[in-house]
């Protein structure tokens, strides 16, 4: 039995980049464990964020909630798709943007740029534990939202569900890698206010239909809330694929565009900051 060749050219060096990727995650999970109090609080935390809907919730008229699938639901699992996406979105972007602070800081990332490792090596390998830990997290939320709190979710859902939410992940990874272009540039990020514009304009907490008009075409061009809608569908609606079809044409594109231009913009802060001299400077 012959030898399957190994890659040479092009692809032996995108072979090789991505080989560096688990390098990258090991020592972000190896800082994170180490932090152990924190590690489990953040999971304690995500309780303390359902109790607190949940009477919330108490206090809602449910006749002002979307049907979904021709059934009424909870407000509690009508915001538990927009609490789980909010919060995604927020660690997102917080962590990417503070994973590149904090190498600036600790001096690493202008000993990253100055190794053959390649630009967007090191954007993808300083958020790759995060590509693994939040969509688990997402998940962790969603099973405490059921165990402890008995909402009903379409078990029909749950794929289309998985599926839009990674598809999701990479336009909040290209917004988080543009965040991170300013804050080498301009020492300070706006991960913060981008989260809470992006939430407040995607219906995550109260329905759509009680903005007013310009509010509204807002949240239609937003697409956290087009990824909101449609794991909504798809877990509390039980939508089919095709349904599911309309938030991925919407996604995709999305990812593309914010993708590309946190590449672009990465390349330039680094390249006006190792011009400078001042990469290292915080």
């Amino acid at each position: 039995m012959s030898a399957i060749p190994a890659p040479t050219g092009r692809m032996a060096d995108l072979w090789s980049e991505a080989a560096k990727l688990p390098a990258f995650a090991r020592r972000t999970f190896l800082e994170a464990w180490s932090y152990r109090v924190a590690f489990f609080w953040d999971l304690i935390a995500l309780v303390f964020q359902a109790l607190t809907f949940f009477y919330i919730g108490k206090m809602i008229d449910p006749a002002v909630l979307p049907e979904f699938g021709g059934k009424s639901v909870s407000y509690l699992a009508f915001a538990a798709v927009g609490i789980a996406i909010s919060m995604f979105v927020g660690l997102a972007l917080v962590r990417a943007a503070s994973a590149f602070r904090e190498a600036q800081l600790n001096g690493t990332l202008e000993v990253l740029l100055m190794t053959p490792t390649a630009p967007t090596t090191i954007q993808l390998g300083l958020v790759t534990y995060d590509f693994i830990y939040l969509p688990l997290r997402t998940a962790v939320f969603f099973a405490v939202i059921v165990l402890g709190f008995g909402v009903q979710f379409e078990a029909s859902g749950l794929l289309p569900a998985a599926v839009i939410l990674l598809i999701f992940l990479p336009f909040v990874w290209g917004l988080g890698i543009i965040l991170s272009a300013t804050t080498i540039t301009f020492k300070k990020g706006g991960a913060a206010i981008m989260g809470s514009i992006l939430t407040l304009t995607s219906g995550a907490y109260f329905p759509v239909a009680l903005f007013p008009a310009w509010l509204a075409v807002i949240a239609e061009l937003n697409p956290m809330t087009t990824a909101i809608d449609g794991m909504r569908g798809a877990l509390l609606g039980g939508t089919r694929w095709s349904e599911v079809g309309h938030a991925v044409a919407v996604l995709l594109p999305a990812a593309a565009i914010t993708l590309a231009l946190g590449v672009v913009a990465f390349r330039l802060a680094a390249r006006r900051e190792r011009r400078k001299g001042t990469i290292g400077l915080y």
